[in-house]
Parts: structure tokens; C-alpha cells; sequence
């Protein structure tokens, strides 16, 4: 089935050769796009853009680029690459806008029209729900050799960025264009979290077979997708894919390494902390309960007008590691029960290094439907949650009344076949799993 995020979140109004290069080398350049340092742990962290840019990116040399990119596509000067790359002569010929826009001005499920840019005059293509068809055509219409993918993932399955990669890399194996990743880390760290996805349940919001917390990179799964998924779909690998790795970053490494630099990916991912427990509690839109969206907090604020104590006590009571509740009540000025008195909780990170975001949501929504009758699930018998999981299995385990406990252990086998499938792919060092 066809869904992507959009389709979910409007339908029932839920909200309005594989060549991979070495870590690159940059060597005297007069470009220095900035000389404020980005630290993670007491570390220098320097992103693929970074180095691209201060080689003055000669990576770009004589090509007509095409540039998949959002507001998160910046240096460390919080300039636009896309501006940065205009001033200085790269032949930047397109823009590609994902979910929520290349200015990030769109709410979840939107996206902004194709437009020219004001400040350099570059046509911005909306890409949202683009088919590798699609950005064939746009690469062909633009005159693009090249793309460039530079957008912070926040390394859940169901956030929408990776899936537009995907869409683009198909395009550019179909055209024989360059692809460039300009690799940014993991927000959540490399560990693999979560149900794989199973065949049927390929969607907008999951259309290959990962862990829902992949523990990846963009540039690693880029790698992934090359080498594995392009053949799969009976295309040919990227002969000229190039990662432009992170220096700096190892997979143990989380969101408050890299606070002082954060973008919001989009709208309602304000914060690290979001980013944190996203892959658990945005579960959640695939139920009748507000996971957030409307408040200062959201996917950190869980709750529904049926909720009351016995939640966060039930869930306080468990233990869960990295995390407390605190119960909590708002009013979501938009999305599911807008203008609504929610009874809930807020997930306070005590320690985020150590909080496992698809358990906790297990946890969450176990003990909801445990307590709670009219707990429910949002379209079309729970499909969405189908979708989101990435099979009925989980769905259909919550509704038997299983523990959380044991709903965890039945994906177990699978995801470990996913770490070891992915493990020749992995540019960073640092714990897996």
C-alpha cells in the first residue's frame, strides 16, 4: 500500500561501481565557512558539509548539482550549504524540498509548492512523496548530474528523510547521475533498536526491510541500500556514490553531544530529547491518544481526555531505564484532541545513553490498553500501527493482552539479522547493539 505520512496524517485529520570514499580530506582552503567549534563528549565532531566546504567544495567541480536538503542542511555557521555553495560558484542547478519543506515552513504530512528561491534564484522542487520517476524527471528538467543529500535523520524507520534518499538514489541509478552524501551522525546513536519490516507492510513511512531505530547514518545507509537494496529492485549499484563521513563521531555518542548545534528536523522535533524517545513514542500516532503534537513537547507529552493517574504510577512503577514520569496534563492546540483536556505523562531523560525509545513505547502502550478501555487504535482496523511497526504482529499482540516483555522478545531474532546484514556497511566505530 502507497501511504506515506501525508496520507496518515490528513486522512482522518490527524494534522492540516559503489565507489565510497574515505573520510574526506580537505587540504589549505581560503574558504573557511566558520571558526566556531561543534564538540561532542570533549571531541571535535565536524560533519560531511563542513569539510566539503572548507575544500571549497571542489567535490562539486565542473558538475550540475541537484540538492536534497532541508533546514538542517548547514555548516557550522548555521549558513545554508545551499546558499554557501551558490556564493561560491558551484553550479547548483535544482533544489529538492522533502516533508516540511526545503525552509521547513510545512507541518507533518505537508510540504512546500515548487517555488523559486528569492535569495539565489535556484527552483525548489517539491519532492514529498516523489517516486524515483519523479526525481528522474526533475533531475532531467534541471539538468542535474549530481545530488547531493545533506539532511539530519533522527534514525527512526518511519521519519520520512531516508525514504526520500531512497526515492533519489533509484533516480540516480536510473539517469547514471553522481550521488553525494554529506553524512551527518545518528542524533540517538548507533545501537539497532525495533521490529524489522516484514514484506507487505512497505508504506511512505517504511519502504524497506530496517530496524524501526536503525542505528545508522545517512551515509552508511546509503551504503546499505547501494550495495544491497538498488539490486534487490533490479537496478544497478550507484557507480560513483561518495560519503563525505563524519569526523569525530562513534556510535555511543548521543543528542546531548551535539546540543549545541541542533536543527530542528522539522516542526515537532524541537529537541534532542525529542529525538530520544521519537522511534517509542511517536508509536503513539497510530492510536486515538495525543502523542504531543500541539504542545511545547510533543512526542515527550503522551495522553488522551480518558487518561488518568494510574498511568504514570503503572508505568513509574516499572523501572524503565534512562527515563521517569511525571504525570501530566495538557491541551493540544492542534492535531488529535485539540482544545482537549489530555490526561498523561511527560517522559523526563534522565540519562539518555541509556534509554531504549522502541521499549519504552512498548511499555507505554502496553500499560495503556491494560488500564484503559477506550484505548484504541486510528484507521482502518490499525493499519497505521501496522505500517509504523512494520507488521500486524505487534498490533495484534497488544490487543491479546501480552507483556511488553514478551511483544520485545518477538522481534529479537529478527533484528539481530538485521546488525549482522548491515555490519560490512558501517563507517563509525563504537558499540552496534
Amino acid at each position: 500500500m502507497a501511504f506515506n505520512r501525508r496520507d496518515l496524517m490528513t486522512a482522518t485529520g490527524l494534522g492540516a561501481a559503489a565507489a565510497v570514499a574515505a573520510p574526506f580530506v580537505s587540504g589549505a582552503a581560503a574558504h573557511t565557512p566558520s571558526g566556531r567549534k561543534n564538540r561532542g563528549n570533549g571531541r571535535r565532531l565536524t560533519n560531511g558539509a563542513d569539510l566539503a566546504a572548507a575544500d571549497n567544495w571542489r567535490i562539486f567541480n565542473g558538475r550540475h548539482v541537484g540538492i536534497i536538503t532541508n533546514p538542517t542542511g548547514v555548516l557550522e555557521n548555521f549558513r545554508s550549504i545551499v546558499d554557501d555553495m551558490h556564493n561560491q560558484q558551484v553550479d547548483v542547478r535544482a533544489v529538492f524540498g522533502p516533508e516540511h519543506g526545503f525552509r521547513g515552513t510545512a507541518q507533518a504530512g505537508d510540504s512546500e509548492e515548487t517555488y523559486v528561491d528569492p535569495r539565489t534564484g535556484i527552483t525548489v522542487y517539491d519532492a514529498y512523496g516523489a517516486q524515483a520517476a519523479d526525481f528522474a524527471a526533475f533531475y532531467r528538467k534541471a539538468g542535474v548530474d549530481t545530488v547531493c543529500f545533506d539532511i539530519q535523520d533522527v534514525g527512526a524507520r518511519f521519519y520520512t528523510y531516508i525514504w526520500t534518499m531512497w526515492e533519489a538514489m533509484q533516480a540516480a541509478s536510473q539517469t547514471g547521475a553522481r550521488f553525494v552524501v554529506l553524512d551527518r551522525p545518528n542524533p540517538i546513536g548507533g545501537q539497532a533498536r525495533g521490529p524489522v519490516l516484514q514484506d507487505g507492510f512497505e508504506s511512505g513511512v517504511g519502504k524497506l526491510g530496517i530496524a524501526l531505530q536503525h542505528g545508522m547514518t545517512v551515509g552508511e545507509l546509503a551504503k546499505y541500500f547501494n550495495a544491497v537494496h538498488l539490486p534487490e529492485a533490479g537496478l544497478a549499484p550507484i557507480r560513483e556514490l561518495q560519503v563525505v563521513e563524519v569526523q569525530g563521531w562513534h556510535r555511543e555518542m548521543t543528542g546531548p553531544d551535539q546540543r549545541e548545534t541542533w536543527v530542528m528536523p522539522s516542526p515537532n522535533m524541537p529537541t534532542p530529547e525529542t529525538a530520544t524517545v521519537y522511534p517509542g513514542t511517536a508509536l503513539f500516532e497510530a492510536t486515538n491518544m495525543s502523542e504531543g503534537r500541539g504542545t511545547t513537547r510533543p512526542f515527550e507529552l503522551i495522553g488522551a481526555p480518558y487518561i488518568d493517574y494510574r498511568w504514570a504510577a503503572g508505568l513509574d512503577a516499572k523501572g524503565l531505564k534512562g527515563v521517569d514520569f511525571r504525570e501530566a496534563y495538557f491541551v493540544p492546540t492542534m492535531s488529535k484532541n485539540q482544545g482537549l483536556v489530555c490526561g498523561g505523562v511527560q517522559v523526563h531523560i534522565m540519562e539518555p545513553d541509556k534509554v531504549e525509545a522502541v521499549e519504552l513505547g512498548t511499555h507505554m502502550m502496553v500499560e495503556a490498553k491494560r488500564l484503559y478501555p477506550e484505548f484504541d487504535w486510528r484507521g482502518d482496523d490499525g493499519r497505521w500501527m501496522d505500517l509504523l511497526s512494520g507488521s500486524a504482529r505487534f498490533k495484534e499482540q497488544v490487543n491479546a493482552g501480552k507483556s511488553a516483555e514478551t511483544i520485545i522478545g518477538a522481534w529479537q531474532d529478527e533484528l539481530q539479522q538485521f546488525v549482522r546484514d548491515t555490519r560490512a556497511f558501517l563507517v563509525y566505530g563504537g558499540p552496534r547493539s
